[in-house]
């Protein structure tokens, strides 16, 4: 008899299953894209514009059309849309902010390490500068050269006006 056990079914137990989830699949990214147009949508001209309009046209059918009354005076209808529209709104906005919120963050974590590598390199180029100069602080200059040999030159002279005989 063998040591691994097989259900009715031919699986094996000692192996495990797949995903069983049947479900909707989200993708998580495209539903912020998605929102993040929506909300960037929402903060416009054109869309305060197109509300304002949709608002006077409702108000004016229900108002002076009387056949097409099918939202009277209190406009409750109109209510209820706007209530929906700011119950599906606001977490769009929230969840596009969010988003936003982590690019700034990635954003300003790649600034501090610009900034912390731009500091380095500074910082090493200041030394090799201050290395330099003192490096060039040892080299003899033309100025001091002149000045040596016109030292040299004299002393020569010296030696030579008490070599020659007096005469």
């Amino acid at each position: 008899m063998s040591e691994k056990t097989t259900t009715p079914a031919g699986q094996r137990l000692d192996t495990p299953r797949g995903s069983r989830r049947i479900g909707l699949h989200i993708d998580i990214e495209a539903v912020g894209r998605v929102s993040e147009s929506i909300a960037r949508f929402l903060g416009t001209g054109k869309y305060l514009l197109i509300q304002t309009v949709f608002v006077i046209v409702w108000i004016i059918l229900n108002v002076a059309a009387v056949g097409l009354q099918w939202d009277p005076y209190p406009f409750i209808l109109l209510n209820l849309a706007f209530s929906t529209q700011a119950a599906y709104a606001a977490p769009l906005i929230l969840l596009a902010q969010n988003r936003q919120e982590n690019r700034d963050r990635v954003s300003l974590e790649e600034d501090r390490s610009r900034a912390e590598q731009t500091k380095a390199d500074t910082e090493f180029l200041a030394r090799e500068l201050a290395a330099l100069r003192i490096a060039v602080g040892e080299v003899a200059t033309r100025d001091y050269l002149r000045r040596e040999l016109d030292e040299i030159k004299g002393l020569l002279a010296d030696l030579d006006t008490d070599r020659t005989p007096p005469g």
